[in-house]
């Protein structure tokens, strides 16, 4: 009980921050905003009488029916629950008050960056908001050959240009779009940590000394693949080992120390478990 008591105090942490961006940067600059919010926001402007918490819960609802299946019960009740607490606190602080605007571009930047904060907070407890990523999981069923993040984009693209409709501007899109890349990158960031891994493959005919010598300098596990030259037909071994992004530049010149001639391809690497890295959580999306 503690365990969920503190995962939903955090989820709540994440939800009014969330809202406090939207009220703060977006509304306040008319800078369009993705998903259901953000339609609830256009909505907002053709019928001003329909708040934008209540239109973002009544659209989020029947979404939520839709999907129910797919999401789970800890998903399902914690989204509800972030869903619920983030559309009251945007009306709640639309009542005591309104923000001043400021420009639009540093609303795009700092507002995308906060929501991107909240957002990341909110999904590190196996939680989301509601909206495009329930919308997308639905259509990945109709879709299945398409990436879940291209189906992301889809409707949130829909729902900016109909921002820009609603405002009259097509600036408001653009600062929109440029607000949701911030936001993205932000959340990554919440998720996954500034220090991100990499994964290094080293083909090398003294594969055994390097071996070796990151076993015992750089301590990393390595695993040894066996492949052959599809030119000479000569075998090969190809170690494959994950490392954190601070270790690069010593592992480079390691194997340059070792073999000026090994082949080295270094490519990013994300959500790596076990070892010294990165532990599975049930809980997470």
């Amino acid at each position: 009980m503690k365990k969920h008591l503190k995962s939903y105090g955090v989820i709540l942490a994440g939800s009014l921050i969330y809202s406090l961006s939207f009220n703060a940067f977006f509304s306040a600059n008319q800078v369009a905003v993705g998903g259901i919010t953000g339609l609830a926001q256009v909505l907002n402007v053709w019928i001003p009488v329909l708040p934008v918490g209540v239109a973002t819960i009544l659209m989020n609802v029947p979404l939520f029916l839709a999907g129910w299946r797919l999401l789970g019960f800890h998903l399902l009740a914690s989204s509800l629950f972030s869903m619920a607490a983030s559309s009251l606190a945007i009306d709640g602080m639309d009542l005591v008050g309104r923000f001043p605007p400021m420009d639009p571009m540093l609303a795009c930047l700092c507002g995308g960056a906060v929501m991107g904060f909240g957002l990341g907070v909110v999904f590190s407890q196996g939680a989301t908001t509601g909206g495009t990523d329930i919308v997308a999981r639905l259509l990945k069923i109709k879709f299945p050959w398409l990436p879940l993040g291209r189906l992301v984009l889809a409707p949130d693209a829909v729902v900016l240009a109909l921002a820009a409709m609603a405002f009259g501007q097509i600036e408001s899109a653009l600062y929109g779009a440029v607000a949701l890349f911030v936001c993205s990158r932000v959340m990554d960031t919440v998720l996954y940590g500034l220090d991100t891994s990499k994964v290094a493959y080293i083909i090398s005919d003294r594969w055994r000394e390097i071996a070796d010598r990151l076993l015992r300098e750089q301590d990393r596990g390595i695993t040894i693949l066996r492949g052959e030259g599809a030119y000479t037909g000569a075998e090969k071994h190809v170690l494959m080992v994950a490392f954190k992004q601070r270790e690069i530049v010593e592992i480079k010149r390691r194997v340059h120390e070792l073999d000026e001639s090994a082949f080295l391809i270094v490519c990013d690497a994300h959500d790596v478990l076990g070892e010294s890295f990165a532990h599975f959580r049930q809980e997470e999306l």
